[in-house]
């Protein structure tokens, strides 16, 4: 059989589903985004709804389609924290595979942390100042950080649509609701200290590397940038300043208003602001004044991983 003439990685997010088809050099071809909110309900009900179904497996379609452009004959599928959480989510594993003809695998937080890691960290310098990823998903954050010369990581049940919809709202929060939603994220952020004790070791000494669509919307808005553009987002600064005065302005209002916002991307503008909380509080505990965004993630990890496998 011939070798492959690409390879493809899929990430069905509680949020939304991702496709990147690289060459056998590691060379990006294609790169897909679409919101398809696959957790709305998971939280309330406990399983993948049959609406968030529909959408994320007509989704996988068109993916299927661009990948025999492409010739595709190898990949990988996973599914993370909508996933994880769902009664329903071996079928949704079964049915994905199916679609895309490629295995469908359902990751651990853990394991979700370190391909996030390894892709976001795979095109900076080496540097004596670790770097922490911060993965802010929809129900999900994962963190993850060298320390004594092992990865130490943990996957935070937070993420933008589970805040949202256990606590902050999806519309213009009042005063309570936003104290709850520091209280859950409080809460959660403590839970991961004392989960992973290491992570107090690099506390004001890390650099922080931010990952995914809360990341990447907050730079397109800090910046006034109207169209998504991955040469304009990756690798640009943005400080806990910034990310505090989005949050305030955010959720001083409603989401019609919010999607008039340059650069806001439609499909977030209720759920944006609940992501920011998070990630001003895991700058907050980690001592960091600002991060660095990258458009490298847990997709650039899988293609690494489908090109570089790992001995048995």
């Amino acid at each position: 059989m011939s070798a492959p003439r690409a390879v493809a990685a899929l990430d069905c997010g509680s949020n939304s589903t991702r496709l990147l088809i690289s060459d056998l050099e590691g060379n990006a071809l294609a790169r897909e985004m679409h919101v398809t909110r696959l957790s709305e309900g998971v939280d309330r009900t406990g399983e993948l709804q049959s609406a968030a179904l529909e959408r994320n497996f007509e989704q996988l379609r068109n993916y299927r389609q661009l990948m025999d452009e492409y010739h595709v004959v190898e990949g990988l599928l996973v599914a993370t924290s909508a996933v994880r959480d769902a009664l329903n989510g071996s079928q949704f594993l079964a049915r994905a595979s199916e679609i895309t003809g490629v295995e469908a695998r359902l990751l651990s937080g853990d394991e979700e942390a370190r391909l996030s890691f390894v892709g976001a960290t795979a095109d900076l310098p080496e540097a004596s100042t670790p770097y922490l990823i911060v993965d802010v998903g929809g129900g999900s954050t994962e963190l993850a950080v060298p320390v004594e010369g092992m990865l130490r990581s943990y996957s935070m049940q937070l993420g933008c649509v589970r805040v949202a919809e256990r606590a902050l709202g999806l519309g213009k929060p009042t005063p309570e609701e936003i104290a709850n939603t520091w209280a859950m994220v409080r809460e959660e952020c403590d839970r991961a200290f004392a989960h992973e004790p290491f992570f107090s070791q690099v506390v004001g000494n890390v650099q922080l590397i931010g990952l995914a669509g809360t990341v990447a919307t907050l730079v397109q808005l800090a910046n006034n940038i109207d169209q998504y553009s991955r040469e304009a987002l990756h690798h640009q600064r943005v400080t806990l300043a910034q990310v505090r005065e989005w949050r305030e302005r955010l959720c001083s209002q409603g989401p019609a208003e919010r999607l008039k916002h340059p650069g806001m991307s439609s499909g977030r503008e209720d759920v944006l602001h609940a992501g920011l909380f998070v990630l001003e509080e895991v700058m907050t505990r980690f001592g960091v004044s600002e991060l660095l965004s990258s458009e490298n993630d847990i997709l650039d990890g899988i293609v690494l991983s489908l090109l570089s496998p790992e001995p048995n």
